[in-house]
C-alpha cells in the first residue's frame, strides 16, 4: 500500500517541496528566494514534484509543513497552503519543527555527534536547539543571542542551518563543526512526518497555527 505524504518547507529563504512514499523520499524540488516570496512559487513546486513522481494530488495521504520557528511570512504561506490542500482532500495535517527537520539532515552526515540547527533571525540572533544523536533535545528550541562563548556547555557539536555561517569566525577557537551547507529542506521532514502519521499525531486543520519565537535569550546554557 502506498502512503504518499507531501512535505512543505517555507520557514527560511529556501522554498522546498518534497514527496515521500511510506517514509522514503521520492521527489524533491526547491529554490532559494531572498525576499521570502514563497507564495509565488510554492504552488509551482508542488505541481512539479507531483508530476515528477507521477502521483495525482488526490492520492496524498497527508501533508506535512514546517511549523516554525522561522520567517513569519514564510511560515504563514506554507501553513495556509498546507491547510488548503488538507481541507480540500480531507486528509491529515502534520506539523514538523523547522529545527528538527534540519537536525534530521545533519544527523545523516554526522551520525554520532550533537547537532545544533540554527535558523538566521537577524544580526547575531538565531533560532536554535541542540539534539543528541538519538534526536532527543538537550537544549530546547529558543531564540538565542549568540556571542563567542554562547552554548559552550553543550560542546562539542555541529552547528548547521542558515544561521551557522555567521558564527564561523567568532567560534573558530572552539570544538564546533560549522556545517552551514546543511540548510532547511522538505527532505528533512520525511521520517518525522511518516512516524507522526503512523502514531496519529496530527493537527486540527481549522485551528493550527505556526510556532513563532519572539523573545531572545542571551547565552542560554544547559541547566543541571
Amino acid at each position: 500500500m502506498n502512503t504518499y505524504i507531501l512535505h512543505l518547507e517555507t520557514s527560511t529563504k529556501v522554498c522546498s517541496v518534497a514527496l515521500s512514499n511510506n517514509g522514503k523520499l521520492i521527489a524533491l524540488n526547491e529554490m532559494c528566494e531572498a525576499g521570502f516570496a514563497h507564495g509565488e512559487n510554492l504552488t509551482l513546486l508542488i505541481e512539479s514534484v507531483l508530476a515528477e513522481a507521477n502521483v495525482p494530488l488526490q492520492s496524498l495521504a497527508a501533508v506535512s509543513v514546517s511549523s516554525g520557528p522561522g520567517s513569519y511570512t514564510g511560515l504563514r504561506i506554507g501553513v495556509s497552503t498546507a491547510k488548503g490542500i488538507c481541507y480540500a482532500l480531507q486528509i491529515p495535517l502534520i506539523a514538523v519543527d523547522s529545527l528538527h527537520a534540519i537536525q534530521q539532515l545533519a544527523q545523516q552526515k554526522y551520525p554520532n555527534q550533537r547537532i545544533a540547527p540554527m535558523i538566521d533571525a537577524r544580526r547575531m540572533e538565531v533560532f536554535c536547539a541542540i539534539y543528541e544523536p538519538d534526536s532527543s533535545l538537550v537544549k530546547p528550541i529558543e531564540a538565542n543571542i549568540i556571542d563567542e562563548n554562547a552554548l559552550d556547555s553543550f560542546e562539542p557539536f555541529v552547528a548547521c542551518g542558515d544561521g551557522a555561517e555567521k558564527l564561523r569566525e567568532i567560534w573558530s577557537h572552539r570544538p564546533i563543526t560549522i556545517a552551514s551547507e546543511i540548510v532547511s529542506s522538505a527532505a528533512g521532514q520525511v521520517a518525522i512526518a511518516f512516524q507522526k502519521l503512523e502514531q496519529n499525531k496530527v493537527e486540527d486543520v481549522a485551528y493550527f497555527e505556526p510556532f513563532y519565537l519572539k523573545d531572545f535569550v542571551v547565552n542560554s546554557k544547559k541547566t543541571a
